[in-house]
């Protein structure tokens, strides 16, 4: 009987999982709450169903007869599909009770200090809070809200004051009107993909994760996360360990893990936080430079054990390539003239480019794109990548009718020698 695999997200960095697994035979069901979304249209059946129905999605799984789910990239997604799955009787590496360290921050912060792990200091705080809740505190910090991730809400705060007056701000989008408080690290920011095997931490990769401050009081945007980390050697041993006391600690034995953290020579390591998926916006980024195809693990734990073991096996997170994603936020502008990033898109360097507006449209901040620009490059090491970058970052330009620069200016990150 053919294989029936219901795929839970249906934009397009589900495209390539669609087709990869319709080129394997198996029939594919895309489900979620977008009408007509670019993987619908490449699966075989599709559902417009929001993925938190929960109950409904694992009718439909019984229904439809489905053997298989999959989805990653998204906190939301994953948190979903461990659900369904549960519902549904269907192969999964997270139970729901679980869920919690990986979505739930003040938990995850509780297992960081149970767990000894390195992480900044943080507390949460009511409305109402005391001055003498952060007392010890060192400013700047970070404030986010509790039960959302992104960028949404979140601020760097140099006094108790500011913290009052953003305090609603912070949480708006909250169901839940506390906030997370935490010290600010200003070291260098690192992504980390992994896959746990048999209850062992297998690294996939690690990544700069490379920021550009824009106003004073907001987080910084990132605006290149670069494939290998060219601080590999400094981070992977401690990283490593900490995710295997993680999932020592949380009991999963296999499956997608992420992590973000920070690290300076100073300061040594903080873990930011965990996430049992891999990474959206960049995991292509790992095939460029090592060959290795997440779409092709996620597709193998389902249903090819003994091939997900063997591209393991022979993967090596160092890699022979360097690869590059590089992010172009703007401002809330109409857009006249974008010919110079249709231009660089068309360089031999750059892979893959996404131009998320057309001409005359409004640039919206965390509305449905993501960015304004998206680049994807790659080189033969490091020093060749930096100069395409510096280079990008130097000649793009998307304008206003008036000629008013719309795009954030990207920095390039110095590195401590």
């Amino acid at each position: 009987m053919k294989k029936r695999l219901l795929i839970l997200g249906s934009l397009d960095e589900f495209v390539l999982l669609v087709q990869l697994a319709r080129q394997r035979g198996i029939y594919t069901i895309v489900c979620d709450g977008y009408h007509n979304s670019p993987a619908k249209r490449a699966a075989d059946l599709s559902f417009d169903i929001p993925v938190t129905n929960i109950d409904e999605i694992a009718a439909l799984c019984h229904s439809e007869h489905v053997d298989g789910i999959i989805t990653s990239f998204s906190d939301l997604l994953f948190e979903c599909m461990v659900k369904i799955a549960d519902k549904a009787h269907l192969k999964c590496y997270l139970t729901p009770d679980k869920l919690c360290y990986y979505r739930d921050k003040t938990k995850m912060k509780t297992m960081f200090r149970t767990l000894g792990i390195p992480s900044p200091k943080f507390t949460c705080l009511e409305k109402s809070f005391s001055d003498e809740e952060l007392a010890d505190f060192h400013f700047p910090v970070v404030i986010k809200p509790i039960d959302k991730y992104g960028s949404r809400g979140v601020f760097v705060l140099d006094s108790i004051q500011r913290i009052r007056e953003r305090f609603d701000e912070c949480c708006a989008s909250s169901d839940v009107k506390r906030i997370l408080v935490e010290e600010y690290h200003d070291g260098h920011e690192f992504n980390m993909m992994t896959w746990v095997l048999d209850g062992k931490v297998q690294v996939i990769s690690i990544a700069d994760r490379e920021k550009t401050s824009i106003n004073k009081e907001d987080i910084p945007i990132s605006t290149r996360n670069v494939y290998p980390s060219r601080l590999m050697k400094e981070v992977e041993v401690q990283a490593t360990d900490i995710l295997q006391r993680i999932v020592d600690y949380t009991g999963q034995r296999d499956g997608a893990l992420s992590m973000q953290f920070f690290w300076s020579a100073q300061k040594g390591m903080a873990v930011c936080e965990v996430a049992g998926r891999f990474l959206g916006y960049e995991h292509e980024l790992i095939e460029l430079s090592s060959n290795l195809c997440l779409e092709e693990i996620l597709l193998d734990y389902v249903y090819d054990e003994a091939s997900l073991r063997k591209s393991l096996q022979h993967h090596n997170p160092h890699m022979k390539r360097c690869s590059a994603v590089l992010y172009f936020h703007g401002k809330e502008l109409t857009i006249a003239h974008q010919e110079t990033a249709r231009e660089i898109a068309e360089r031999d360097e750059v892979v893959f480019s996404q131009i998320f507006y057309q001409d005359g449209e409004a640039v919206v901040q965390h509305g449905p794109n993501p960015y304004v620009v998206r680049y994807y490059i790659t080189a033969d090491n490091r020093e060749a990548l930096d100069q395409i970058t510096e280079d990008i970052f130097r000649r793009i330009s998307v304008t206003a009718k008036d000629g008013t620069e719309i795009l954030y200016h990207n920095q390039m990150t110095s590195y401590e020698k």
